[in-house]
């Protein structure tokens, strides 16, 4: 990278695509952030700062437009943890009734739950904290997938891994190939006049969504493969099975780890423990099979200052309130559904830090906070020498 490329790629004001990992360390951060506190004001400043970041940020492609799936997801979810909280719930649930429904008797082996009845306020708020954490989660992910190209991610995986990153590629597309089909057959309905019902929906929306979205899918696993991608070189059988191993084990450590960092019901000691692990066997697998794969990189991807900023800014945001979880700071949890949202200033602190890439990131090429490209100044070209001749053009009198 010359001079001038580095320079350019450190000024956020230069447009271009940042790179996809640091979009994903950013949108990771948020989201064990989210998995450590039940605040709902942290929670929704959590949301906002997604959501902020996403409108600045984000391409006008139409894998860009997943977003909004993600955030309905989201509020589906939230909506049925509160009804099966309310219709399903333990007898223990408050003294403050909301509602009544009518009790459904169940057999004397169903200790603890009931199927209607009282509804309390308190039941109710902690359902709303409980899926508000999920659904926070779930908009964190959409935000990742909605400002990185899930193509971009599969391009800087490495070549040792090509199986998975092929398996990756098709689960990442599948999402944003399904809102760009939706929002086609949705839109060649409205010109056929025709309405959609409920009753027919599956069939004549959902079927023929879900089948060109998965083709579309597979079609691009199926490109890749006939361009060259992921061309092996031939290794012995031991070889390939101890890379697939190595592969597998570290991959199911990094799960194992990353689901106890995000759900808080492993010990934080053994959840690390396990990412560790898990990355020390993926870099194993990477180092025996960095021979298998014959790849050439065409125009990588820089890192530079605006990535380092905004995957520091997510690292930065679940550091500290994962540091304050394990150290008891106020905050993070409520002491009772019906209390007020306690606040403390750092853990607000952290949450706006994950604002930065909403400034570090620069603009994506052709959106409209992007700013043009410089204009290279040409030779200054001489004017022609005027003609002797008048420029005013001839009048012709027509004589009745």
């Amino acid at each position: 990278m010359t001079l001038g490329r580095r320079a350019s790629a450190n000024d956020p004001r230069h447009p271009r695509d940042l790179h996809p990992v640091a979009w994903w360390s950013w949108a990771l951060g948020l989201g064990i952030a989210a998995s450590r506190t039940d605040n709902p004001v942290l929670l929704v400043l959590l949301a906002l700062v997604a959501g902020l970041v996403v409108t600045l940020k984000r391409s006008d492609a139409p894998w860009a437009r997943a977003y909004t799936l993600f955030v309905r997801i989201a509020l589906v979810v939230l909506g049925l943890r509160v009804l099966f909280q309310a219709v399903l719930a333990t007898q223990t649930q408050g003294t403050h009734v909301l509602v009544t429904l009518p009790l459904v008797p169940l057999p004397d082996w169903v200790i603890g739950i009931k199927l209607g009845g009282p509804v309390t306020w308190e039941a109710l708020l902690s359902s709303v904290y409980a899926g508000g954490q999920l659904a926070v989660i779930l908009i964190c992910f959409g935000a990742a997938n909605a400002l990185a190209a899930p193509r971009r991610m599969l391009r800087l995986a490495p070549a040792a891994l090509y199986e998975v990153q092929v398996a990756l590629v098709v689960g990442l597309s599948f999402a944003p190939q399904l809102v760009t089909d939706a929002r086609r057959v949705h839109g060649a309905r409205r010109l056929r006049g025709r309405r959609v019902r409920l009753r027919d929906f599956f069939r004549t929306t959902a079927m023929p969504v879900l089948e060109s979205a998965l083709d579309r899918s597979v079609d691009l696993a199926a490109a890749m493969d006939a361009r060259g991608y992921g061309r092996m070189r031939h290794l012995p059988g031991r070889r390939r099975r101890l890379i697939s191993a190595l592969s597998l084990l570290g991959a199911l450590g990094l799960l194992i780890g990353l689901y106890g960092l995000l759900s808080a019901s492993i010990r934080p000691a053994l959840s690390l423990g396990a990412v560790l692990a898990g990355a020390v066997l993926v870099t194993a697998a990477l180092l025996v099979g960095r021979t298998r794969a014959v790849r050439t990189r065409y125009r990588p991807d820089p890192w530079a200052l605006p990535e380092w900023l905004v995957a520091g800014s997510g690292v930065v945001v679940a550091g500290v309130l994962v540091g304050c979880s394990l150290r008891g700071i106020g905050g993070l949890t409520m002491p009772s559904a019906l209390a007020v949202p306690p606040l403390h200033p750092l853990p607000l602190a952290a949450v706006l830090i994950g604002l930065l890439p909403a400034v570090a990131a620069p603009y994506v090429p052709g959106t409209a906070g992007a700013e043009p490209a410089p204009r290279t100044p040409g030779p200054r070209s001489t004017p022609a020498p005027r003609s002797s001749r008048s420029t005013t053009e001839p009048t012709t009198e027509v004589v009745p």
